[in-house]
């Protein structure tokens, strides 16, 4: 109960500040003229003066208010090192015990930091914020974290906190803690394709003394250099880039004895791989009506750089124009098939026969080529089945299937076949899943037979019309059919042309999302999709690696043909890795290198800023000596809250007003009697 007096003036403020003064002045001079009765004269005024004012007595019911502290436990996954944890449970529960005894104090007990695959860093102080975001400022009584002082969101100032209590810290771990980690000093994010980037790199050892360690650099999960390197001097690696998209380099150094973890012996870097240009060479026989589909295509794609010759004058010709008046150049044979042919990654014969403009040393070099990596792809008409065919050169050891020398010139819908319902070069075409297909019709196609690659379409009675094939380290295709023009003319509706040639065109050119056995790791939200591409009938069984080396091995599930997937969540930052024994995938989550797994031994320091800056304190939990919590005292007024082996907190006199009594002074009868008296005294005192 509290008890006081309140005034709620009857008249204006200024009024009864100029009866006071009034009075005060009469009283004076009464007082001065030593006049009769003036003390009662006086007494009366001031009686008036104070009625004017409306005093009144008041009494306030109350009842307190707790103070708030607030328990942060750190459940990082850097707390899974060592016995961290299970120092973090005793002290939580010896902690906690203690505050509960304290009188007048409300405990808040959150947990933080635990490894959702989205926060990187531990964010022990937004869970702070978010446990007493409903709590006064003048409520709050102090902050205690159990962690192991590995915290990313340290505010730089303590005003920050918006409120005025001390943070304390209790560190979990051990001073003496060995551990070695990869930093990254220069990481560049792109590379152009067969190219090589360098990558910086230095060795950091913790509370161990070793002159060198043992680096191994691997690109997507592929060993590609070993060395001894000098710990803690700065390192060079130059990488090879060989692919576009996503090139996945690890740095890995081997442990050391009793470190603590392997997980920041592992630093990661992802380099997208960038082609400079695709340089492809179309070759066309003679003009026809599908010619300008395939320039068209090529043309149209941004990173193509296309080279285009026509056979308009083969050699053999002799209508005795004169050269000086034919406006055409010479084709460069030699420069292109001898000297340059290794620039290419792609060549397109369409509709090519021999001319006699290449001599047969020269395919020759084209099939070497392609056993050296490159692509061919052969756009074949009715002179792939002619005496003059492609087939009779020294390609044929290459080329997926022989002509029989016979032509199908008959209505047909091209149609998918098995196998090319799981390609992913023919998987999904617009149109491909109606019968017949949802596509116009073609009316030539070159019999083949013995196919050695894989067919992919068809024509009518399920003749090959699109083989794909492999030769050495290249890739061969084989378009059995002149026809696809109509596609692009729109005739009867017209079909997918564009999808299918750019898709053969980067298949032929080792785009690795058209690979026909892949394994893919692909990320979305809070979850990764584990995707096997295949060929075959059935998939085996994923085993499927953490950042902190975690395993599972997962089954997939038929998804569409040829494809294969199952779905996991992704509960932690970093580098994932998954395996089926014959193909890995490796995919990052969130960056690359987690501040979680940076810097894993414990530490003082970190925290150390804040807690001098609240008044509070930060002790390790273990000193080498076992585990021992602080005494936990209630601190009424103090700038410190710490001392050799307790913490404080600052407990608030805060309460809430549950009940108010007011009683007026001039109010009812007892007001009347008082100024009447007044009154009756002076005018008696003056009587005698």
């Amino acid at each position: 109960m509290n008890l006081g007096v309140s005034f709620a003036p009857l008249v204006p403020d200024y009024v009864v500040w100029a009866a006071f003064g009034a009075s005060v002045v009469i009283s004076a001079l009464l007082l001065l003229a030593r006049s009769r009765g003036a003390v009662l004269r006086a007494i009366a005024l001031g009686l008036m003066v104070l009625a004017l004012a409306n005093p009144s007595f008041t009494r306030e019911d109350r009842d307190p208010i707790p103070s708030v502290a607030a328990v942060i436990i750190d459940k990082s996954p850097s707390q899974d090192f060592g016995d961290r944890n299970k120092q973090t449970e005793e002290a939580r529960r010896i902690l906690v015990d203690r505050l509960n005894h304290i009188p007048g104090l409300e405990v808040r007990v959150a947990e933080a930091g635990q490894a959702d695959g989205e926060n990187d860093g531990t964010r022990l102080f937004s869970a702070l914020n978010s446990t007493l975001a409903d709590v006064p400022p003048d409520r709050i009584a102090g902050a205690f974290m159990i962690t192991d002082g590995r915290v990313h969101d340290v505010p730089a100032e303590a005003s920050a906190l918006g409120f005025q209590a001390p943070v304390h810290a209790l560190i979990t771990g051990h001073k003496a803690e060995i551990d070695r980690r990869v930093v990254l000093t220069q990481t560049p994010r792109f590379g152009i394709v067969n190219q090589k980037q360098t990558i910086g790199f230095r060795v950091e050892d913790h509370n161990i003394n070793v002159g060198t360690a043992q680096v191994t650099v691997r690109r997507d999960g592929e060993v590609i250099e070993q060395r001894n390197v000098p710990v803690g001097r700065e390192e060079k690696v130059d990488v090879p880039i060989p692919h576009a998209g996503q090139n996945i380099v690890e740095v890995e150094a081997a442990p050391v004895p009793n470190e603590l973890t392997h997980v920041n012996n592992r630093a990661v870097i992802s380099i997208d791989g960038v082609r400079d240009k695709l340089r492809v060479l179309l070759v066309s026989g003679e003009p026809h009506a599908g010619e300008r589909t395939w320039r068209n295509l090529l043309k149209s794609d941004a990173s193509v750089d296309l080279v285009h010759f026509t056979i308009l004058r083969p050699p053999e010709k002799q209508d005795g124009t004169p050269i000086n008046e034919l406006s055409l150049i010479a084709f460069p044979t030699r420069e292109l098939f001898q000297q340059k042919i290794s620039e290419f990654q792609l060549i397109i014969f369409d509709r090519y026969a021999r001319q006699g403009v290449l001599p047969m040393i020269y395919f020759d070099n084209i099939a070497k080529y392609v056993r050296d990596g490159g692509a061919v792809l052969i756009a074949a008409g009715p002179d792939y089945a002619s005496q003059t065919s492609l087939w009779r050169t020294p390609l044929d050891e290459i080329l997926p299937a022989e002509p029989t020398g016979g032509v199908t010139e008959t209505p047909f819908f091209a149609s998918l076949t098995k196998a090319g319902q799981r390609h992913p070069v023919t998987r999904g075409l617009e149109g491909a899943d109606s019968n017949p297909p949802h596509w116009s019709r073609w009316f030539r196609l070159v019999d083949v037979k013995r196919p050695s690659g894989t067919s992919v379409m068809q024509g009518p009675d399920g003749k090959p019309l699109l083989v794909l094939g492999r030769e050495g380290k290249g890739r061969v295709a084989l378009l059995l059919s002149d026809h696809i023009w109509l596609w692009a003319r729109g005739y009867e509706g017209g079909g997918p042309q564009i999808d299918l040639l750019r898709r053969l065109s980067h298949w032929l050119m080792k785009q690795p999302d058209l690979e026909e056995e892949a394994l893919r790791l692909n990320v979305s939200g809070r979850n990764i999709t584990i995707e096997r591409q295949t060929m075959a009938d059935t998939v085996g069984d994923v085993t499927l690696t953490s950042p902190t080396g975690a395993t599972r091995t997962l089954h997939l599930q038929p998804h569409e043909p040829g494809l294969w997937e199952t779905t996991v969540a992704a509960n932690e930052l970093g580098l994932w890795r998954a395996t089926d024994g014959k193909l890995t995938a490796l995919t990052n989550v969130g960056p690359a290198n987690p501040r979680e797994f940076q810097e894993v031994t414990s530490t003082a320091d970190v925290m150390q800023p804040i807690a001098d800056a609240t008044g509070g304190g930060v002790r390790r939990l273990d000193d080498g000596h076992g585990l021992e919590v602080p005494r936990i005292l209630p601190v009424r007024t103090s700038s410190v809250f710490k001392g050799e082996d307790w913490m404080g907190l600052r407990m608030r006199d805060v309460s809430v007003v549950r009940g108010i009594g007011v009683l007026p002074v001039f109010a009812g009868l007892i007001g009347l009697l008082l100024l009447i008296g007044s009154l009756a005294l002076t005018w008696a005192r003056e009587g005698r």
